[in-house]
């Protein structure tokens, strides 16, 4: 039916990848010469790929992509599951980037779907077979369930949707994207977006945002970007997908083995060797995606505990915008391709297989933490050993990475360490890291005063050392400005701090920073500045205990996900005391 439908002049060139019995001889090549005057080929090593052609896999070997070049690879050696479609869709991903397009027809299992998350994180399209015309419905409910799927439809009517988005409309976005005429359309997306999602992508790169938007461009059809505004403005919905689409991310299992070889090596018996038997490890991993990276480092703790014979608990924090992909990192469920980052020893001891998916055992779950959580805007978890981001800098721009190495210093334990992706660095910063291992980016915690107060946030040592008042006409102005320190901490303050709001033991408001309307209101009555008064609902019995244990503690209190009604809706907010 797709084949059929297919013009023999449409300038792409296809692969056909089936699940088959290895060894097995197909008569595939045969049967779709019927149905199209494309040259049909069986796929040999080493054939380079030219358009207008269908070629069609070995059952005897995996296919794989390179610079337009078919290769054979030997299926995985005491692998339990077959998964000749994701080795394709992942090379694929990685040779032709936004050219790439997968296509997801009837099969059983979950084979196809960890490669086209490979694809979309690679700027590509997915196309998937509806369900309803369908034989077998695994391969389609698996990848459906990303989130990340362009068109549902069935397998005729795909050729004409394929068509209109490599023509017209797709060649034309891209000639757009490396124009000024899309600065200000950028902009308005940018506010549209925020309005819409409560995050702020000013400061995302505009190269990265505008890939993004002309995508969306070209699977609507659109030739302006004006037109695409304007349909972000009548459907509302559009933008939670272009939402979803700026966030993915290209992530797997223990990425870039290399690295974690560092980190099984140095990293790990470096940060146990500190450790006493009583000690918590504490890890964060911002921009965690869907929780590969957070349960790979949970699995290499795991193991150096037992090397070391230590019993410390690990507590990683795996943080991200996207609430779906917090929920699926939660639940730890994954498609069987994740098998071919994996090494088969640590598959059958840190997952259990369930159907054609696995999931990451207990001992491993139990260890992490997932929140929603902006790393821009939100308090960073503190006193951390490792802190995992990678990936995650390359798509903001040098104001917004310059911001966040101060706030890691500061989340670092004195020595803790810093990992980053292979094309981020802390250029710049050479007063706060010192490289571990340049090439795998790799860097240790230095001890220095230049950050010992984050914008916004105080240490807790800080705060006990002084007493706030309430601010007077005569303590503001002369003093505070000849004091370079206090000049700095106020323009800090001003512009990065989270909404904050200093009270005395009685809850008396003392100083607000920012705006707090959509946590406080004047209470009725006589007026009164009291945070208990005033606070929305859904937070004052929480401010009543938290403010309570805080100052019996004289520890940080931390709520997260705290239920607020304000104007007649209800938001998720973190509170820290």
């Amino acid at each position: 039916m797709f084949f059929g439908r297919m013009p023999p002049e449409s300038g792409m060139a296809f692969i056909v990848v089936m699940h088959q019995p290895l060894h097995y001889v197909s008569l595939l090549p045969e049967l779709l010469g019927r149905c199209t005057t494309m040259r049909v080929l069986a796929a040999a090593d080493g054939m380079t790929i030219a358009p207008n052609s269908v070629y069609i896999a070995p059952a005897s070997a995996y296919l794989s992509i390179r610079h337009a070049t078919l290769y054979h690879l030997e299926p995985p050696a005491g692998a339990s599951l077959h998964l000749p479609i994701d080795t394709l869709f992942r090379a694929l991903a990685d040779d032709q980037e936004a050219q790439a397009v997968c296509i997801v027809l009837s099969g059983t299992g979950t084979d196809g779907t960890v490669g086209l998350r490979a694809i979309k994180g690679a700027g590509g399209m997915s196309m998937v077979q509806d369900v309803q015309s369908a034989k077998y419905d695994g391969m389609l409910r698996s990848a459906l369930a990303t989130g990340l799927v362009d068109y549902v439809l069935p397998p005729s009517d795909m050729p004409p949707q394929l068509l209109a988005y490599v023509q017209g409309s797709y060649l034309r976005a891209h000639a757009l994207a490396s124009t000024p005429v899309l600065s200000d359309m950028l902009q308005k997306i940018v506010f549209l977006l925020r309005d819409r999602t409560g995050h702020d992508f000013s400061g995302y790169k505009a190269n990265s945002l505008s890939r993004r938007m002309t995508r969306r461009m070209s699977v609507h059809q659109l030739q302006e970007p004006q037109q695409y505004v304007r349909l972000l403005q009548e459907q509302p919905y559009e933008l939670d997908l272009l939402f979803k689409e700026l966030l993915i991310g290209v992530t797997s299992f223990f990425r870039d083995p290399e690295a974690f070889d560092v980190l099984t090596h140095e990293a790990v018996p470096a940060l146990l060797a500190a450790k006493a038997d009583d000690e918590d490890v504490r890890v964060w991993v911002p921009g965690c995606a869907s929780g590969e990276e957070a349960y790979s480092l949970g699995i290499l703790l795991y193991e150096g505990l037992e090397r070391t014979a230590k019993r410390c608990k690990v507590q990683i924090f795996a943080t991200d915008l996207d609430p779906q992909a917090i929920e699926t990192a939660r639940t730890g469920l994954y498609p069987a391709g994740i098998a071919g980052d994996i090494r088969l020893d640590r598959l059958a001891r840190f997952f259990v297989q369930e159907n054609q998916s696995y999931r990451i055992a207990k001992a491993i779950r139990d260890m992490v933490i997932f929140a929603p959580h902006n790393v821009l805007a939100d308090p960073p978890f503190k006193k951390l050993d490792l802190l995992s981001c990678r990936n995650l800098l390359i798509y903001l721009d040098a104001a917004l990475q310059k911001r966040l190495m101060p706030v890691f210093h500061y989340a670092l334990r004195p020595h803790g360490l810093l990992f980053l992706g292979t094309s981020e660095t802390v250029d710049g910063f050479d007063d706060l890291f010192t490289a571990v291992d340049k090439r795998w980016k790799l860097y240790a915690r230095k001890e220095t005063a230049a950050t010992s107060l984050v914008p916004g946030l105080a240490p807790t040592g800080v705060a006990k050392q002084k007493r706030v008042a309430p601010p007077t006409s005569s303590t503001t102005g002369q003093e505070a400005a000849t004091s370079l320190a206090a000049l700095v901490d106020k323009l800090l303050v001003e512009r990065y701090a989270p909404p904050s709001i200093i009270i005395n033991s009685q809850g008396d408001i003392l100083y607000i920073h920012g705006r707090t309307g959509a946590y406080l209101e004047p209470a009725p009555g006589q007026p009164r500045l009291n945070i208990l008064a005033m606070a929305r609902e859904g937070l004052r019995p929480l401010l009543t205990t938290a403010i309570h244990r805080a100052a019996m503690r004289e520890d940080d209190v931390v709520q997260e996900e705290v239920q607020v009604q304000t104007n007649g809706d209800r938001v998720r907010v973190h509170v820290v005391v």
